[in-house]
Order: structure tokens, then sequence, then C-alpha cells
């Protein structure tokens, strides 16, 4: 039996393959990575080279869902724009039920729940894209949470989803600290740098600084002029590391020659 042409059949070895395939999508898809800091929230995208006569407006991977909740995504961008659209009316319907704005967590919770409902209904196919969902919590503390196709969310200090995100994520183990301000940006930086070219044309920065102040889209000159300060101070810390080798060579050849 062909266990991956139902979405509703398991495998005898206990496998979704569609699911899995779907995940799949989400490795191929532009990199994505969010950063909670100790007062900010940021999300980070790879920019795909769109043609020359393109709007690249038209081609968002970091969206707001409501005043206080953005998205960033990594997979098929179409299932995305669906995704999004259910989560905003979500996000309205809850203001005009409850008479307040809907939580961070609630939100992920929703667009889990709508993920988790197509990995089980005959004649449906899972959403292919994995969301970093980031905000303000009601206490006014940074939130950032993760979905995936099989509609499991949890929340995170920083983490990537798509392109080479399981190298990223290991330097973002590596290097994480409780960023703030201008620091916890610059950190988002490093890990896209570490698989995406430098410049503002193939990467795209969001932050949130506080649960009124709205999506902040950094400008072309902001990303340029940050990504030229980290590679100077890279290659200020190459060139230190090299003198401080050199030294330790010709130490030992004069202790040797003794």
């Amino acid at each position: 039996m062909a266990y991956d042409s139902a979405i509703t059949v398991f495998s005898p070895d206990g496998h979704l393959f569609q699911v899995e395939y779907a995940m799949e999508a989400v490795r191929k898809g532009t990199l994505a990575v969010g950063v909670r800091g100790s007062d900010i929230v940021v999300l980070g995208v790879e920019r795909k080279a769109v043609p020359k006569l393109q709007d690249s407006r038209t081609l968002r991977k970091i969206q707001l869902l409501d005043d206080h909740i953005a998205i960033a995504f990594a997979g098929l961008t179409a299932d995305a724009r669906i995704l999004i659209n259910r989560a905003r009316t979500e996000c309205q319907s809850h203001r005009l039920t409850l008479e307040d704005e809907a939580s961070v967590e609630h939100i992920t919770r929703y667009i889990g729940g709508v993920q988790q409902k197509y990995t089980q209904s005959g004649g449906v196919r899972p959403f292919g894209l994995s969301t970093l969902i980031t905000g303000f919590s009601p206490e006014g503390k940074p939130q950032l949470f993760h979905t995936d196709p099989s509609g499991t969310y949890s929340q995170w200090k920083a983490n990537a989803t798509g392109r080479n995100s399981k190298s990223v994520r290991e330097w973002l183990e590596k290097h994480y600290e409780d960023f703030s301000g201008d620091e916890a940006i610059k950190f988002t930086l490093k890990a896209l740098l570490e698989v995406v070219e430098p410049g503002s044309k193939n990467i795209e920065i969001a932050v949130m600084r506080s649960p009124k102040s709205g999506l902040e889209i950094l400008s072309a000159d902001t990303v340029d002029a940050m990504v030229k300060q980290i590679e100077e101070e890279k290659e200020k810390a190459d060139a230190e590391k090299k003198a401080k080798a050199k030294a330790a060579a010709e130490a030992a050849a004069a202790a040797a020659t003794i």
C-alpha cells in the first residue's frame, strides 16, 4: 500500500508521510530567524531575488497579524497567505467578542490548531509552511513561538526555520544571550549572515520594541550599515586571532632554540 497517498493513513512504523513531505517543503523555503530579547522581539528573513519589474512589496515574508503580533514564515507563500488571513480574522473576532486583544499564545494555538486539522481530514493536504510568531504578552513581556506543519507549537528564546535552519539553530544555541535593543537586532543579523549573502537585497529585518510601538521594518540603509559594522568587527577579531597565533608560534620557536 502507498502510505504517502492519503493524509489520514499511518505507515506501519508510525509516520504520516504527507506531513513529513510538508516539513521538507519548509526546509526548502527561505530562512527565517526569530530572537526574543529582554525588551524587544526581532524577526529576520532571507529575501529571494525578484525580477526587476516586480514590486517586491507583494512578497513579504514578515506580516502583521494584529497591532502587537507579527509573523514570519518559511515554506509555500500561497499557503501562508491563507493561514495569515485566518489568523487576522481570529484576532479581529477576539477583539469584537471579548473587547480585548488576543494574546500571542492564543493566536499561536489557533494557527497550530488550523495546521493540525489539515493533517487529520481526508481530501486535504497539510500547510507547507512553518511559522515564527512574535509579540508581547499582556504583562508586556516579549514572546516568540514556533509552529510546524504538524500543528505542534512551542515557545522559544531564539529559533530558525527554513533553509539551513539546523546549522543556524546550532549557532543560536551557542551564542545566545538575553540581548536588548540593537544588540538583539545585531545578533539576528549575525545568525542570518551564517548562510545568507550580506546586504539589504538579501535580508529583511523587522522589530517590535513595545506592545504599542507596532512593527518596524528596518530600512535598507540601516541594514547595510549594521552588516558593514558586523563585517568590520569580524575582520578585527580575525586579525587579533591571527596576531595571537603568530605571537604564540614565535614564542614556541624561541623556546625551542634555547
